[in-house]
């Protein structure tokens, strides 16, 4: 089994990580580790597998996140994500939607590491490909570091190759909304490096509140394996090649925006031949020109004409006099 690259992740995002968003977040960071937005195993085991797992072979190295609490489901769902050619599987056990609560698996999971070390196990003996868990550090009131050491324990002792940690715990006890949920409960990173500490031979990566360079520079260098940005790298995907270029490949060159669209253009025109919209594809790049110069009407070019249904892919080449105006604030 190849050893994957978790210096830079990027999270899993439920509607927002889709294919087109990865596709867009690998021209600018070429050696992150590209995540699916949760999936659930039931959908991939009895549902359209090849609509909820195609992607571009120029995602790799890319992970499929499934969702569920089915050990039996779980590693029928992983073999088939393993047959589409995923780099790694890794398993929800820290998102804290309700819809996900009340499917049994998510954050609640982590109240039931037994069942969890079941799960992975069964999706450990089904797939070569490593196999991960995403978690919290803890769960309501059950947030104490013994807890957290003692779920991470239990999971990898059942083979999980690696551990990608939100490093807070999820309230679901309280009328907390999913976006509080990111936001409010206290980040505690020490749990994390407390855990890599005694567990030196376990890939862990780290999530939660690194949102510039700053801060993530300061877990890449702390001594973990990783780390995991989110809705930071969604709005300003920018912030992925600064990151690609300070943390991985020094060489690197942050692409302008207008070399990126010039890429987009040949895939959408590829997309469109299979029926995918231009919107599909542009509804993840309005944060192409976030601190700079133009960013306002970049945006508004994106909704009242790439959005429009009959929009072609050469629409695009109508904003390069935006992009190029664009300088970094």
């Amino acid at each position: 089994m190849n050893a994957l690259d978790r210096r830079l992740c990027v999270a899993p995002m439920m509607d927002w990580s889709d294919r087109h968003c990865r596709y867009l977040h690998r021209l600018l960071a070429p050696h992150a580790l590209l995540y699916t937005e949760m999936i659930v195993a039931a959908a991939i085991v009895r549902g359209n597998a090849a609509r909820l797992l195609e992607f571009h072979d120029a995602e790799h190295p890319v992970a499929l996140q499934v969702g569920g609490s089915d050990p039996a489901e779980l590693s029928v769902a992983a073999r088939i994500g393993e047959s589409f050619g995923y780099d790694e599987i890794n398993l929800n056990v820290g998102c804290p939607s309700d819809r996900v609560k009340s499917g049994a698996f998510g954050a609640c999971l982590m109240l039931e590491p037994s069942l969890v070390a079941e799960c992975v196990r069964a999706m450990r003996d089904a797939v070569s490909v490593p196999v991960t868990v995403k978690c919290r550090i803890g769960i309501d009131d059950q947030d104490s570091y013994e807890f957290f050491a003692g779920f991470a324990a239990a999971v990898v002792a059942a083979g999980a190759d690696a551990l990608i940690v939100h490093a807070r715990a999820a309230i679901l006890g309280a009328a907390l909304s999913p976006k509080d949920n990111r936001e409010i409960p206290p980040l505690r990173y020490h749990y994390v490096h407390r855990l890599k500490a005694e567990c030196p031979d376990l890939p862990i990566v780290i999530n939660g509140g690194l949102t510039d360079l700053p801060a993530v520079l300061a877990q890449a260098g702390s001594g973990l394996d990783g780390v995991m940005l989110g809705r930071a790298a969604y709005h300003n995907p920018m912030l992925l090649a600064e990151i690609e270029r300070a943390v991985i490949d020094p060489g690197w060159r942050v692409p302008e925006p207008g070399a990126i669209v010039e890429h987009i253009v040949d895939y959408a025109r590829a997309q469109a031949t299979r029926g995918v919209r231009l919107h599909s594809i542009t509804r993840h790049m309005h944060g192409l020109m976030a601190g700079r110069d133009g960013a306002r009407a970049w945006r508004r070019f994106l909704s009242e004409v790439a959005g429009r249904p009959d929009a072609l892919p050469e629409t695009l080449f109508s904003s390069l006099p935006i992009l190029h105006q664009g300088k970094a604030a």
